[in-house]
C-alpha cells in the first residue's frame, strides 16, 4: 500500500505526539484522581488527632477515678491486687479497649447513682474490669 507523501509525513509527526499523550496522558489523570481523592489539610489530621488524643486521656481519667474509689481500692485489697500496677497498666491499652471499658466504668457508676445496682454489683463490676485490664496487658 503507498501512501501520499504529504500524508506519509503528517503521520510522521502525529505518531511520536500520539504516542506521548497515550503514555502521558492516563498517568496525569490517575495521579489527579489520587490527588483530589486523598487530600486531606493538615489542619484537619491535626484536629482528628487533638480529639482522639483528648478522648483517649478522658478514657484514661475516668478509669483512674474509678480506681481511686474507696469501692475500688477496697476491692483490689480484698483480690490482693497492686493498686498502683493496676493504675500503671492503664495507659497500655489500645484505644478500643480504654473506650470499652471507660464506658462500661461510666455506665456501672450511673446504674449505681440511679439505684439500678447495689453496691455488692459495683464492686463486682470493678472488679471485672481490674481483672480485664490484668488480662489485657498479661496477654
Amino acid at each position: 500500500m503507498k501512501l501520499n507523501p504529504t500524508f506519509r509525513r503528517l503521520l510522521g509527526g502525529l505518531a511520536p505526539v500520539a504516542l506521548l499523550l497515550a503514555f502521558v496522558a492516563p498517568r496525569t489523570v490517575a495521579a489527579q484522581a489520587t490527588d483530589q481523592d486523598h487530600v486531606v489539610s493538615s489542619q484537619a489530621l491535626d484536629q482528628q488527632l487533638a480529639n482522639s488524643s483528648a478522648a483517649r486521656q478522658q478514657n484514661i481519667d475516668t478509669l483512674q477515678k474509678l480506681l481511686e474509689t474507696p469501692t475500688a481500692q477496697k476491692a483490689m485489697h480484698d483480690a490482693k491486687v497492686d493498686p498502683q500496677q493496676v493504675k500503671s497498666a492503664i495507659p497500655t491499652l489500645s484505644d478500643d479497649e480504654l473506650a470499652n471499658l471507660s464506658g462500661r466504668a461510666n455506665k456501672a457508676q450511673s446504674d449505681l447513682a440511679a439505684g439500678f445496682i447495689g453496691p455488692g454489683l459495683f464492686t463486682i463490676i470493678i472488679l471485672a474490669i481490674i481483672v480485664i485490664i490484668i488480662i489485657i496487658v498479661i496477654h
